[in-house]
């Protein structure tokens, strides 16, 4: 747009999938292991909300392929679970956008616990793991954390004004 006083700090986007990537891989107590948030697909279904012509679902696959690597798993996988999630926010987009905080937590709660039963799906195909139900546990937490990170990121984004 002519005449905008915006800055594009894109690099500020990429930088929180960093954090983002970093968190997922970060060390944690085996009794805590089984709550780690999907920081990477809060991340996703922020940015992807917010600007969604530039965040999108290549952008998913590629932070899921680096997922992948950083974790061992089946090279595509983790990226077919974040091209879901980014998906199902692309899909949902204009209603998101209107709903209350706490009906946007209970939309994020359905797409991440979907996104976590493909993971379980595909975890028992390739007998990685015995599927359990413990897998809920992290969409659960990244739909309670969602409020935070969604007025964090919004936050961020208004002061870095990143267009």
């Amino acid at each position: 747009m002519v005449g905008t006083t915006g800055s594009n700090n894109g690099w500020v986007v990429w930088l929180t999938f960093a954090i983002g990537l970093l968190l997922s891989v970060s060390p944690l107590p085996h009794v805590l292991e089984v709550y780690r948030p999907l920081w990477l697909g809060l991340l996703l279904a922020f940015w992807t909300l917010a600007m969604p012509t530039k965040v999108g679902m290549t952008t998913a696959w590629i932070l899921g392929l680096a997922e992948d690597v950083l974790y061992g798993t089946l090279l595509g996988q983790n990226a077919l679970i974040l091209t879901l999630i980014t998906f199902m926010v692309i899909s949902l987009q204009q209603r998101l956008r209107m709903y209350p905080m706490w009906q946007q937590c209970l939309v994020m709660l359905v797409i991440f616990g979907v996104a976590q039963l493909v993971q379980l799906w595909l975890s028992a195909l390739t007998g990685n793991r015995q599927p359990t139900l413990a897998m809920v546990w992290p969409a659960a937490i990244s739909a309670i954390l969602w409020p935070w990170v969604s007025f964090a990121l919004r936050g961020l984004r208004q002061r870095l004004k990143i267009i």
